[in-house]
């Protein structure tokens, strides 16, 4: 999966937020002060080029759709930070939110049973 810089995952974001859309529709989902149009275009096409949008014709424009789900690019991210910054290991993640508290061991020991129903 290409890697996206944090203005395209930031279009991305509202592309799967809105579905299949185009660069207006984008735009107009933008807060003020909105990105000029052309920009947003151009983003669409770079996101296609790196495979996550496709297009279809939609009277004289072009309808885009996403091709990855946003969890598989949200796993994808995440199994690089993992890799980068944990050693590859996502108990080192847990240990982590455990020590700085960010997950009590209550809730690791109703994930484990939950878990188990599974």
């Amino acid at each position: 999966m290409n890697k996206l810089t944090e203005k395209e995952e930031e279009v991305m974001e509202l592309i799967w937020q809105l579905g299949a859309c185009a660069p207006k529709d984008v735009q107009a989902a933008y807060p003020e002060p909105k990105p000029h149009i052309n920009t947003i275009a151009t983003m669409f096409q770079l996101l296609e080029k790196k495979g996550y949008l496709s297009h279809r014709v939609s009277g004289r424009g072009y309808i885009y759709e996403p091709m990855v789900e946003k969890e598989s690019y949200g796993c994808n991210k995440l199994d690089a930070f993992v890799n980068r910054h944990f050693g590859r290991s996502y108990m080192n993640v847990v240990s982590a939110l455990v020590r700085e508290e960010k997950v009590t061991e209550e809730e690791l020991v109703q994930f484990l049973k939950d878990l188990k129903k599974r």
